[in-house]
Parts: structure tokens; C-alpha cells; sequence
């Protein structure tokens, strides 16, 4: 199983392909280096296969290449950044206790 993490920002996400398929996505705003990110989707056919985790990851990968910062509303992406403290540098300080980091 190929997958990949790919920005798309054409539509604002970052997207996780299988094999060439689309499998899910971690939409976002941004605001200058600011990624505001609401919500991450996994489709059920590849729900259970650690692929949230490896698209948070990636995207998160990604941000931090950039310089970028993130507000991770989605819980999802708050908890993968908690489990990770090296990844709690993409907070700004100020808004960690926002989201429990």
C-alpha cells in the first residue's frame, strides 16, 4: 500500500492518496504562516489502517517546512500534536492551553 501526503490548496486540505486513490484529508485555513485546521476525514473503506495519523503527520511535516504554525481545532490533530511533544513547537505558545498542549 503507496500512500502520499500532498498539499492541495486549491481546496484548502491536505490530502492522503492510497495507491493513486484519494483516502482522506485534513482541511485548513490560512492566514499568513497561520494554519487554522477544523477538521480531518478519513473514508470509511480506510478507516482502521493508522492513515490519520500518518496524514496528520505528514501535514503537520509539511507546515513546519514552511515555518508555519497551526491552531488544531480538530481534536484529532490536537491529540496526534500532544502524543508528540516535539510537534507542540507548531502552537504557538499562547494558544497551547486553547487546545490542552
Amino acid at each position: 500500500m503507496a500512500t502520499t501526503v500532498q498539499d492541495a490548496p486549491e481546496r484548502s486540505r491536505f490530502e492522503i492518496e492510497v495507491d493513486g486513490e484519494l483516502a482522506g484529508y485534513v482541511e485548513y485555513s490560512k492566514h499568513g504562516d497561520e494554519y487554522k485546521v477544523p477538521h480531518t476525514r478519513i473514508y470509511p473503506h480506510y478507516e482502521g489502517n493508522g492513515l490519520g495519523h500518518e496524514l496528520v503527520r505528514g501535514a503537520l511535516a509539511q507546515i513546519a517546512e514552511r515555518g508555519g504554525t497551526v491552531l488544531p481545532y480538530c481534536r484529532f490533530v490536537a491529540r496526534v500534536i500532544r502524543d508528540d511533544p516535539e510537534l507542540t513547537d507548531l502552537v504557538r505558545e499562547e494558544e497551547r492551553p486553547v487546545f490542552g498542549l
